[in-house]
């Protein structure tokens, strides 16, 4: 389980991981805000595959494909694909999205392999708050050909409530019976600021205030 630190540690250090007063794109307030858009260098794309693949590992999943949403979701999947080669010397076909179908060429809104009827699909995605994206990724997929979608791997787990009292993580199995595994969750984020892993003891109140209030 100490990837999981490790990956905590990893987020503060790239800037992704913040604490302070946020407004959320639902509303809320929160005291944190992960933003994987900070992720830039190649040494943080490198490491992000590499607990990607270890959270597959931990999970047992080994898919046909990897799938990443545009347009974060693109780079998250290549270095993943990256990672479970380097690492593994397990070579994962890829594939990815466009927003807007190409209308030249070979056409179509997808990149890379080419799904088939009856592959078994990861999707890799960065985090899940009301579970839009997946809502509207799965669609897509399943327009391409007859996938089983075998997970959905993001980096944090906000375990906040969605549309209903139950969390996106939780709607999504209910409404597609897709498993969602994160990296970490909010609680191993509280976790790791009370054992002194990461700084950020001044905000142990307001998490846990906004645990209480949105969280399930």
């Amino acid at each position: 389980m100490s990837y999981k630190k490790d990956f905590i540690k990893f987020m503060c250090e790239a800037g992704v991981l913040t604490f302070g007063d946020f407004t959320l794109k639902s509303g809320r307030k929160a005291p944190y805000f992960i933003n994987t858009g900070n992720y830039k260098t190649g040494e943080h794309i490198t490491k992000l595959g590499e607990f990607y693949v270890q959270c597959m590992a931990e999970n047992g999943l080994d898919p046909d494909v990897l799938f990443g949403p545009a347009y974060k979701g693109i780079p998250l999947c290549v270095s993943v694909a990256i990672s479970a080669y380097a690492e593994m010397n397990k070579s994962y076909n890829y594939c990815f999205n466009r927003k807007e179908a190409k209308d030249h060429g070979e056409g179509g809104v997808m990149v890379g392999y080419k799904l088939k009827d009856g592959d078994n699909v990861v999707i890799i995605e960065d985090v899940i708050t009301a579970g839009t994206a997946i809502r509207e990724t799965i669609p897509i997929l399943k327009e391409a050909a007859d996938v089983n979608i075998q997970a959905v791997i993001i980096s944090v787990d906000r375990m906040e409530k969605g549309k209903t009292d139950k969390s996106a993580v939780e709607e999504v199995y209910e409404q597609f019976g897709i498993k969602v595994f994160p990296i970490v969750t909010v609680e191993d984020i509280i976790d790791a600021i009370e054992d002194g892993t990461i700084e950020g003891k001044e905000y142990l109140t307001a998490m846990k205030e906004y645990r209480k209030t949105y969280g399930i």
